[in-house]
């Protein structure tokens, strides 16, 4: 596969006080993109798992799944996830982001969105197993979804982009202390779209299980 670099026609954005969005738009190849994103819905172990809201069990409107080193594991919206081996297509992926930014990922979550009706909430990757200023380097596949973010501290201050097919977002900084994301749901028809949130888990499988609600 070939990736467009990061350090060329990229867009960067400082979010106060620390943190940076680093976004290129066609990272990817389309036709690149176009073979990944078919692999990747055919191939994936995809699953939907419960979560507690306001009181009460909900479905998580979206399929999600969790690949990594071994015995790598993470506490994730109420639940354990254990690391299934690296795809191919997943591992290429993970090669290159770790050549072009010096970062060393160990994992990876996917999350399929189906149709618009499928989102993801508002929230920060500032899980205590990504440790202080997590790198978070997410690849976007399939449909145009909005991508929103908002300051933690008063929910103002918000942003917004629409990933494009086979585009690169990075995180860092911190980003994650004092940010929050979502993908909000769309009333459009939207075809379905596979993210990978790609990041670094610091503590073993032990550890992750011993905070797990």
């Amino acid at each position: 596969m070939n990736f467009k670099s990061i350090s060329g026609d990229s867009h960067v954005k400082a979010f106060a006080p620390g943190g940076e969005l680093v976004y290129v738009h066609d990272w990817m190849d389309s036709l690149e993109a176009d073979r990944v994103l078919a692999s990747l819905r055919e191939q994936i172990g995809w699953q939907s798992r419960t979560i507690r809201m306001f009181g009460r069990e909900v479905m998580q409107p979206r399929k999600i799944a969790f690949q990594g080193d071994p015995e790598i594991a993470y506490s994730y919206s109420g639940s354990l996830w254990e690391a299934a081996p690296w795809q191919r297509d997943v591992a290429a992926l993970r090669r290159a982001l770790e050549a072009q930014t010096g970062e060393n990922f160990n994992c990876v979550l996917l999350n399929l969105y189906r149709n618009g009706r499928d989102s993801m909430g508002w929230h920060s990757d500032d899980e205590p197993e990504l440790g202080r200023d997590p790198v978070i380097a997410s690849v976007s596949l399939g449909a145009e979804r909005r991508f929103v973010l908002r300051r933690k501290s008063d929910g103002r201050c918000r942003f917004e982009l629409a990933p494009a097919h086979g585009s690169l977002i990075l995180m860092r900084g911190d980003m994650q202390a004092h940010w929050q994301h979502q993908v909000p749901k769309t009333a459009r028809a939207v075809g379905p779209r596979v993210n990978l949130t790609f990041r670094r888990i610091l503590h073993s499988r032990r550890d992750s299980a011993a905070r797990c609600p």
